[in-house]
């Protein structure tokens, strides 16, 4: 019996669609912006803990920081009820965080893309010159990423435009960790995929947000949710949450050429209990490492690096309880302009807590 010419056209179609969509000019060389010279750090002790955002009625979680132009901090996270969450942001000034305001909903998303959505994933968010990016998951039968931008600091936000992220309806693509610059003046974005199989990958964007590379971070187990530090133009590392069988360990890809090609690492001497994790190049050039202990997320903990990521130290517990509601998980790194430790994080899904500290701090010193 021949093969029916219908389905024999549509698969056809489809495979040429995804050939096309990754057919394109070989981009130019990548390259990683020169971190700063790593220089002591000469502030004092420093450790302070608030509460972000709690609303007893909302759950809360998948909170992510960027620094603003004027030295602002700014914060977007994932807030509602469990089956609903939307994408909130807010602002800290100098006497404490605005109440936030919905910047993304499943509404919204739907309007800009034109697709139904049935729920929201975690948020991104970069400050570049006067432009503050937003990167959100959004689902229905698979997740995707969208991207909007605001020019004015957050007060209003342009329709949502999905990412190309995949070829097969950008099924299982999401983020949660930010991106680093790039020497031509495009962005680095780290991504889990979720869809026929778990691991992470590496979306290198032009200038204008267009994605000219798409590169899979090897892993010797299934991962996500990968963070990445740059050592200098062609170096970086990514630290990956370990989505493979329990007992896990965080996990590492290494790349000596700008990005272009990534190796899996050695695992680190350090549990992860599938849980998320944050990294951070200080200002001395030593790493920051953020995530919770073997035993799940009833505590967060910060890891140090003296010697680019090769060995670690457990230095502090920033929060820990023994009950078992306690979830202290998805913490989100920034170092500010002017020295200072950012870190963010879920509070027993029911709010954000948000810490400021100093190096000084993490190598001991006391308030």
């Amino acid at each position: 019996m021949p093969f029916p010419a219908r389905p024999l056209l549509l698969v056809l179609f489809a495979v040429a669609l995804a050939g096309a969509f990754w057919r394109a000019p070989t981009p130019a060389a990548p390259g990683f912006a020169a971190p700063p010279a790593a220089t002591p750090s000469t502030l004092p002790p420093l450790f302070v803990n608030e509460m972000l955002w709690r609303d007893a009625s909302l759950a809360a979680t998948a909170p992510n920081l960027t620094e603003l132009p004027d030295g602002r901090i700014a914060a977007a996270w994932l807030a509602g009820p469990e089956d609903g969450m939307t994408v909130h942001f807010s602002v800290r000034e100098r006497d404490g965080w605005r109440p936030p305001g919905q910047i993304a909903s499943p509404e919204s998303t739907a309007g800009g893309t034109f697709a139904r959505i049935d729920r929201l994933g975690s948020p991104v968010l970069h400050a570049e010159g006067s432009w503050l990016h937003l990167w959100y998951a959004s689902s229905t039968l698979g997740s995707a990423i969208n991207h909007s931008l605001s020019t004015d600091g957050g007060k209003s936000w342009t329709k949502p435009a999905r990412l190309a992220s995949s070829p097969f309806a950008n099924f299982g693509s999401a983020v949660r960790t930010a991106p680093v610059s790039l020497a031509d003046g495009g962005l680095g974005l780290a991504i889990s995929h979720d869809f026929i199989g778990r691991y992470g990958a590496w979306l290198r964007l032009s200038a204008t947000g267009q994605i000219i590379d798409k590169v899979r971070l090897p892993a010797t187990t299934a991962t996500l949710q990968p963070a990445v530090a740059v050592f200098d133009e062609q170096r970086a590392m990514a630290v990956l949450r370990d989505a493979g069988p329990a007992p896990g360990s965080v996990r590492v890809a290494t790349t000596d050429d700008g990005g272009r090609h990534w190796q899996a690492g050695v695992a680190l001497a350090v549990a992860n209990p599938n849980a998320s994790v944050a990294l951070l190049r200080l200002k001395s050039g030593r790493l920051l490492l953020a995530g919770n202990p073997a035993s799940g997320r009833q505590a967060l903990l910060l890891w140090l690096s003296a010697d680019q990521g090769q060995t670690w130290r457990e230095v502090r517990t920033v929060e820990t309880a023994p009950d078992g509601g306690a979830d202290y998980g998805n913490p989100s790194l920034l170092l500010g302009r002017d020295g200072r430790i950012h870190l963010a994080y879920d509070w027993r899904r029911q709010g954000i807590k948000h810490a400021v500290f100093s190096e000084a701090w993490l190598d001991g010193g006391q308030p």
